[in-house]
Parts: C-alpha cells; sequence; structure tokens
C-alpha cells in the first residue's frame, strides 16, 4: 500500500513537469521574440542666423506717365510717330490744321507794328510840347494831353505784344511735341479728327518704362511687427532702403535687383495695408506698366534661430508646437517649441530647443515619450535655409 502511494505521487510530480515544461517553452519564445528598439535619425541643431526677406504680391507702375494733349482746337492733319515705339522729348507727335492761328498771329503782329508807329508819333509831339511850353506857346493842358497820349502809346505797345505772344503760342501749339521720352501708345484720334473743341482732347500717352515702379501693400500690422523687431534686436542689419527682388507670374525671377525706395505715410482704411513701392533697372522694358509680379524684401537678419524639418515638428488641438528628442539613456522626450515662420521645407524655431539637442527627424512612427531608441545621425537632414520669406 506503501509503495501504491509513492508511485502515485511519483507520477503526479512527473505530470506536473509535463504540465509546464511547455509554458516554460512559450515563456522563452515571447521573451526572445521582444522587438527591438526603435531606429531612428536625428539631427544635432545649431543656432544660425537666417537673412529674412517679405514676399508680397505687387503691380508695376511707369516712372513717369504724359498725357498728350491738344491744346488748341482744329482738325488733325498728320501723325509723325509709330505706334508702340519709343520718343524723345520735344519730338514731334501731330500736327494740328496751323492756318487760323498763322493768321491770328499776323494780325497780332500787324497790331504791334502800328502800335510802335502810334508811339514814335506821340513821343515826338510830347516832345516839342514840352519845348513850347516852356515858352507859353502851348498851354499846359495840352502838353499834359500829348503826353497821357504818348504813355497811352506805350501801354497799347505792351498790349500789342502780350497779343503777338500769345497767338504764337497757340501757333505753336499746333505743333504737339512729346513732354517727356519714354514709350508712346496708340493714337487716340485719327488724322481728320475735330480735337481740343472745347476740351483738351486725349491724343496719346506717353510712359517711362526704365526704370519702373512696383507698388505693392503690406498689412499695417506686419509693418509694425518689422519695426519692433528691429527695435528689439530680433532683427539686425535692416536698410533704410531694403534690397528688392522681382518675380513673375510664372515663379521666375527679374534679372534686376531693386530696392524699396519709399513707403506711403497713412492706411488704406479699406484695407488696413501700408503701399510700399520698389523701383528696378528695366532697360529692355521687360517689365510693363499693369503686369502682376511679387516682391521679395530683403529686411535683414535673424540672428540665433533654429532650422527644424517641418516633419518633425507637431502641432496639437490648440495649435501649439512641439518636437521629440533622443534624450539622456537613449529616451525619446518631448519639447514644446516656438516657430516662427515656414522657412521652405523647414521651420524656424525660435524658442524650446537648445545648442545640440537631437531632435528626430526620421523613423518618428509610433513614437511615444520615454521610448528607448536606438539613435543615428540622419543622413538626409535638410541643411540649413540661407533665406526666409512670409
Amino acid at each position: 500500500m506503501k509503495n501504491i502511494i509513492i508511485n502515485r505521487a511519483g507520477g503526479l510530480a512527473v505530470l506536473a513537469v509535463a504540465l509546464i515544461a511547455p509554458g516554460c517553452g512559450r515563456v522563452h519564445e515571447q521573451v526572445s521574440q521582444a522587438p527591438p528598439p526603435a531606429q531612428v535619425g536625428y539631427l544635432a541643431v545649431q543656432p544660425v542666423s537666417v537673412p529674412i526677406s517679405t514676399e508680397l504680391p505687387g503691380r508695376a507702375s511707369s516712372f513717369r506717365m504724359a498725357e498728350v494733349r491738344a491744346r488748341v482746337a482744329g482738325i488733325l492733319l498728320k501723325r509723325n510717330f509709330t505706334e508702340g515705339t519709343d520718343v524723345k522729348a520735344g519730338e514731334l507727335l501731330f500736327e494740328i490744321d496751323p492756318a487760323t492761328y498763322q493768321a491770328a498771329y499776323d494780325s497780332a503782329a500787324a497790331s504791334l507794328a502800328k502800335a510802335e508807329a502810334n508811339v514814335k508819333q506821340a513821343q515826338a509831339r510830347t516832345d516839342r510840347y514840352k519845348k513850347l511850353v516852356e515858352f507859353n506857346a502851348v498851354s499846359k493842358q495840352d502838353y499834359d494831353s500829348a503826353l497821357a497820349t504818348s504813355l497811352q502809346a506805350d501801354a497799347d505797345v505792351l498790349a500789342a505784344k502780350a497779343a503777338l505772344e500769345t497767338a504764337a503760342l497757340n501757333l505753336g501749339y499746333t505743333k504737339v511735341v512729346a513732354p517727356i521720352s519714354g514709350r508712346i501708345g496708340t493714337a487716340k484720334v485719327t488724322e481728320g479728327a475735330l480735337v481740343g473743341q472745347n476740351e483738351a482732347t486725349l491724343l496719346a500717352v506717353i510712359q517711362q518704362l526704365d526704370p519702373i515702379y512696383v507698388d505693392f501693400p503690406e498689412s499695417s500690422g506686419d509693418y509694425l511687427e518689422q519695426k519692433n523687431k528691429v527695435a528689439e534686436g530680433r532683427l539686425q542689419g535692416a536698410a533704410q532702403e531694403p534690397k528688392a527682388s522681382l518675380l513673375f507670374e510664372n515663379g521666375r525671377e527679374y534679372r534686376e535687383k531693386g530696392f524699396v525706395q519709399s513707403s506711403e505715410v497713412t492706411v488704406d482704411q479699406s484695407t488696413g495695408s501700408v503701399s510700399r513701392r520698389a523701383i528696378f533697372k528695366n532697360s529692355t522694358a521687360e517689365v510693363l506698366p499693369g503686369m502682376f509680379v511679387r516682391v521679395k524684401v530683403e529686411e535683414g537678419v535673424r540672428p540665433n534661430v533654429f532650422l527644424i524639418p517641418q516633419v518633425a515638428v507637431s502641432r496639437d488641438a490648440m495649435g501649439a508646437s512641439s518636437v521629440l528628442l533622443v534624450g539622456a539613456e537613449n529616451k525619446v522626450e518631448v519639447r514644446p517649441v516656438t516657430t516662427e515662420q515656414a522657412i521652405g521645407a523647414q521651420w524656424m524655431v525660435t524658442a524650446g530647443i537648445a545648442p545640440g539637442d537631437k531632435v528626430i527627424v526620421s523613423g518618428l512612427q509610433m513614437l511615444r515619450p520615454g521610448m528607448v531608441v536606438n539613435a543615428s545621425p540622419a543622413k538626409d537632414a535638410a541643411p540649413p535655409a540661407l533665406s526666409a520669406a512670409h
């Protein structure tokens, strides 16, 4: 009986070992299949100085513009220019029938000659009476009358000269010349038209294209923020007349560089913006008035900032930005940061990280704070940008 009990106990022990053994195998298998640390790439950040530029839409406008108008009434006889070509100041553009004005000039010239003849006669009479009155040969009243007639003749000469000058001006206005040098557009009237009748008829428009202006608006808020950055030292190297470049609608950059010449002194109440004006050389007339362009203004240099690839920056529902860092013992840390603006494929970070921080830029999937990772420098980390635009 005793032996039977012992055998049963032994059998139970064997059975227990047999039952436990498969479980131990599964635990060992699970331990051996535990995933290795995630592989991530990081960028050891360092502060840089970034040129800051502002890119805004604008419209080109001519440096000078003159409306050529008829200053006297008459029939337009001739047009002496080719539309769309360059003209020089003083160049003859139109001819108005001068017949009426030539006759008026001749009449004024005759009136002047008559007035000058009257002056000689009146002056001679005055001179004679002056001698005779001393001997009482003529009365004092006759002398005074002769003197008054002489003075009146002098005044008539002055009036005749003024009338002749007016007639000469009107005759000259029949030759319509270019007031400025520039490119002339299409003629607004044709030969045979009556111009200048009760109004100064518009004949053509001349625009000086070299140099050329580009006007662009900037919100008053951005304008003030720019001033504050300069005053607080956050933006350095700001010039009184910042350099500017020009981009066409197709994205091509204009070969000539310009500069911001002026800013309006008032804010447009309807748009809340300040109008600024840049000037560019335009010797080939590639930029035409009215053309839509984009102006890139070099505002200054932003010192001591960090450039982080955009893929490494995440935002929460409230819009707050953060990055993941490789911290002590290769553990993942989350760090809130302040981003100021996008620069190409990077964010300009102004606060939240320090020189040498290892910002994770690849292998970001499924990472959580506190995880241990296998970190190495990222090979395809974006290089620091040379300029920033907003």
